[in-house]
């Protein structure tokens, strides 16, 4: 019985060195750390260079196309290039076809011949090459319809009056104040989720009757302004969800003109001049499979290597422009911040896994397939054993500007941990915490079910007013050093999340939204 108890005491105590020593290895002095880190991510940074070959050369990446795909390629190999070993592609679905613009030639023909600057909406059929006669008809409520049955067929058609173009008065791109930042830390906790209400528009019933009528009424095309976020050469396209399912209703061509251009056509037409187009643009649906996948990479940990920290970033872009600020800056920063963590080879107590997701788009698709499969069943709370191995998600999704703190989502507990953190950043502002939170990106799909998910405070640059969705969103949108100190701070954040002895604090879980759903 002695024997025994000596023999367990001492495989206790060898057990205990084996942890201490694998602590102590993970316990380098916080600054020699953070300067292997801030070296690595300012002297030999490769964010740009990524950022180039994600917009330059694979700027196309809508959900389910042969441009996303070509991605996803280039940055496994990336990824791999860089020594990092585990990388895979991880399917999900069904999200629908994909769909790619393969030619667009859109120019007035007369009364005298100009380009027009023109994209097509995502998921629409292409049109000619045709030649056709333009007309304003506008159809703002269904007792219209009767007034163009049988007169639209083969046209072209303007559904709407241009609207005004605001001047610059004030410069599209600028940096958070300081009292900007203080009056952010004031705000009131978010109610789960904490997204903000996105702007009102038409009824979306009425759009669907009017396509409808323009479908069997045979126009040859829609065309329509730009939303106004951009203007000033800049057009802000994305495209219905519903079209890309395979039972999808048949909708006519669908192009959105830059707002000046579509202003134009519609004053001559009121001025009764004709106008005559030509229009050639090819449109593709790919249906091979309707499933799709994220790209998920992972830095191994030591003695807590089954915990994990998460960095994500949405892959998926909108196909006007190459997505620079929506999202590549997000996905080459976290790929850097990565990198950095690879290339110091400091040692990392849990996995620091990246996660580039698609679908997003359209609505969070691939994070929440993501966190469905893994960690929780939102409907009705089920938790599944990975639930309680994430210490953290952190996620980079408001543009290329620099970060200033950390949206809190409601969870005061991990205030002080932020705080202690991002405190070597402080002098360049980025210690704002804000209880609030943001909406309409992947930490949503974490902060729903309970895990501790984070979004990013960054200066708005020119999100939202030029490049957000729109033809300009390109790669001279991008604010080099300002990704590059994005890179340091959440290669420090991450550092700091894999080898902290606790996981972050986390809020109640939220109640089931459907407890009677089958598991």
């Amino acid at each position: 019985m002695l024997k025994q108890l000596y023999a367990a005491t001492r495989a206790a105590a060898l057990a205990s060195l084996v942890v201490a020593a694998l602590q102590a290895q993970h316990a380098a002095p916080e600054p020699a750390a953070l300067e292997q880190i801030r070296d690595e991510g300012l002297s030999r940074s490769q964010v740009m260079d990524t950022a180039s070959w994600l917009t330059d050369v694979h700027g196309s990446r809508l959900t389910n196309s042969p441009g996303m795909d070509a991605a996803a390629d280039w940055t496994v190999s990336r990824l791999q290039g860089w020594g990092i070993e585990d990388v895979w592609k991880e399917p999900w679905g069904p999200f629908g076809r994909g769909w790619s613009n393969e030619r667009l030639v859109v120019r007035v023909v007369s009364p005298l011949p100009w380009p027009l600057l023109a994209f097509p909406r995502a998921w629409t059929p292409g049109v000619g090459p045709i030649e056709a006669d333009v007309v304003m008809a506008e159809i703002e409520r269904d007792e219209d319809f009767a007034r163009w049955t049988g007169k639209l067929a083969g046209r072209v058609v303007l559904v709407q009056q241009p609207r005004a173009v605001a001047a610059f008065f004030e410069p599209p791109g600028r940096r958070r104040s300081d009292t900007e930042l203080a009056e952010l830390e004031k705000q009131q906790p978010p109610s789960r989720g904490g997204g903000n209400a996105g702007p009102t528009g038409p009824d979306p019933e009425f759009a669907r009757r009017r396509l409808r009528f323009l479908q069997r009424e045979g126009v040859a095309a829609l065309l329509e302004p730009g939303s106004g976020v951009g203007d000033h050469g800049s057009v802000h396209v994305t495209g219905s969800s519903a079209l890309r399912h395979l039972d999808a209703e048949a909708v006519p061509p669908h192009l959105v003109l830059a707002t000046e251009h579509y202003g134009r056509l519609a004053r001559m037409l009121e001025r009764h001049v004709p106008v005559r187009v030509y229009l050639d643009v090819e449109n593709r649906f790919h249906d091979a499979s309707l499933d799709t996948y994220n790209i998920v990479a992972d830095l191994p940990g030591t003695d807590k290597r089954d915990e994990l920290v998460i960095l994500g970033a949405h892959f998926d872009a909108w196909h006007a422009g190459t997505g620079a600020t929506d999202n590549t800056a997000g996905c080459a920063v976290m790929m850097e911040a990565l990198r950095i963590l690879k290339a110091t080879g400091l040692p990392l107590r849990r996995t620091v896994r990246l996660a580039l997701w698609t679908g997003e788009e359209q609505g969070l698709l691939g994070s929440r397939a993501y966190v469905a499969e893994h960690f929780a069943d939102r409907q009705t709370m089920a938790l599944k054993p990975e639930h309680e191995k994430l210490s953290v998600y952190l996620n980079l999704d408001n543009g290329t500007g620099v970060i200033r703190g950390v949206y809190l989502q409601g969870n005061e507990a991990a205030r002080p941990v932020f705080a202690e953190w991002l405190q070597p950043f402080a002098s360049t502002g980025a210690g704002t915490l804000t209880l609030r939170g943001t909406g309409g990106t992947d930490h949503l799909s974490f902060d729903d079910v309970g895990l501790p998910g984070f979004q990013f405070i960054q200066d708005p640059i020119e999100y939202f007013t030029h490049s957000h969705h729109a033809s300009m969103d390109l790669y001279e949108r991008l604010q080099s050093e300002d990704l590059k100190r994005n890179a340091v701070i959440v290669a420090w954040l991450a550092y700091q999340a894999a080898n902290r002895d606790e996981t972050l604090p986390r809020k109640p879980l939220p109640k089931p939204r459907n407890p009677g759903a089958a598991q």
